[in-house]
């Protein structure tokens, strides 16, 4: 989640939010209920050591929580987020609903690995460029390597669809 998304859902500034991040101010305990609100955790998971995390999580496609990412509205796509409370995973995954649009979303590369499998809907895949496209059905999957240009969209006749999709962690780095 970044600076400006925690801001939204928390009401409180981005200023304010860095601040707190970057250890510049100490909140209130007010505040920080808050922030804690907003990510979707207890309040004492902000006072867990990094060392310490749950073994296991249950929930639900309802549980996820949606997070703006790239303009996603604007490119006709909805992401929810389906472990953001489980802190020291080394895997984020999401579920990703793809809606038409006029607006075909720009190729995208991320430093994480990422598994693609389509749940519902019909959509074309392109990896590199516009001709290197694949076209999926439900149980449709595709692994890609760090840094893979890519970008996904519903396909012609169908308005909706619906994937998961799951990243690795950036390498050197735990995520949560």
């Amino acid at each position: 989640m970044t600076v400006e998304q925690l801001a939204q859902r928390s009401s409180f500034s981005k200023g304010f939010i860095s601040q707190v991040e970057n250890f510049r101010i100490s909140p209130s305990l007010k505040a920080l209920n808050r922030i804690a609100e907003a990510l979707n955790v207890d309040l004492k998971t902000l006072f867990e050591s990094p060392g310490k995390s749950a073994e296991y999580t249950f929930g639900t496609i309802a549980d996820g929580m949606e997070l703006q990412r790239d303009d996603s509205a604007e490119y006709g796509m909805r992401y929810l987020a389906l472990a953001g409370n489980l802190s020291g995973r080394r895997l984020d995954p999401f579920v990703v609903e793809y809606y038409n649009t006029a607006m075909p979303r720009d190729f995208l590369s991320h430093e994480t690995e990422e598994f693609f499998m389509l749940m519902s809907g019909e959509v074309n895949f392109y990896v590199y460029d516009n001709n290197t496209v694949q076209h999926l059905t439900p149980g449709g999957t595709v692994y890609l390597k760090a840094n893979v240009p890519h970008r996904a969209e519903t396909a012609p006749g169908c308005t909706e669809a619906k994937a998961l999709i799951v990243y690795s962690e950036v390498e050197g780095s735990v995520n949560g």
